[in-house]
């Protein structure tokens, strides 16, 4: 499903039909152009998810409350690759491919990505980092989450509303994961090679 043999740019983005862009509502077709023209091609995901124009419209709200704030003690690179971490567990192509890249790009870190995708438990992470996707890959995993969790959060600077930060990120890419997977949603092509170059 995610090939990325020159002959596969023949094969759907996924199994269900992207609406043309003329039969789309004004405010989709909008974000989309203004993503398209910001990144220079558009994420596949803004194309599958645009065949239901409202869950388009709560999905990336959604995103842009947990992704795009100001508050709290995670940044874009923490973001992303908590997205990495769990899609990884949840087997989402779609998701450590473009995410990957878009740690790379804000980390300016062209190899952890791919460490965390093979090991994370070896990739080069500090204490932060580490105690960081622990607890995100336990809420990731549905794992009994326990007091000891937010103490050993709270032991490398994380307070409980970055808990809860890592918490929901950790459980829409969950979802995001398993909408992904069952569409059969292909990486653009563009995000093997974002970031890689510093």
């Amino acid at each position: 499903a995610y090939s990325t043999k020159e002959d596969s740019t023949t094969r759907p983005v996924g199994r269900y039909p992207i609406p043309n862009k003329k039969d789309m509502p004004y405010d989709i077709v909008e974000l989309m152009e203004e993503v398209e023209m910001k990144t220079g091609f558009l994420p596949n995901v803004f194309k599958a998810m645009s065949h239901r124009p409202a869950e388009f419209r709560a999905f990336f709200a959604y995103y842009n409350a947990i992704m795009n704030k100001d508050t709290g003690r995670l940044s874009k690179a923490d973001k992303e690759l908590i997205i990495v971490a769990t899609s990884v567990v949840n087997r989402c192509p779609y998701c450590v491919v473009a995410h990957g890249a878009l740690h790379r790009i804000y980390s300016k870190q062209p190899a952890l990505a791919d460490q965390v995708i093979v090991n994370w438990k070896l990739a080069d992470l500090s204490d932060r980092d580490l105690a960081m996707l622990e607890f995100a890959l336990a809420v990731c995993r549905a794992d009994n989450i326990t007091e000891e969790h937010f103490q050993k959060l709270e032991r490398h600077g994380f307070d409980r509303e970055d808990a809860w930060d890592i918490g929901m990120i950790s459980a829409f890419f969950a979802m995001s994961n398993r909408i992904a997977h069952y569409i059969d949603l292909r990486p653009n092509k563009e995000f093997y090679t974002m970031g890689r170059v510093p």
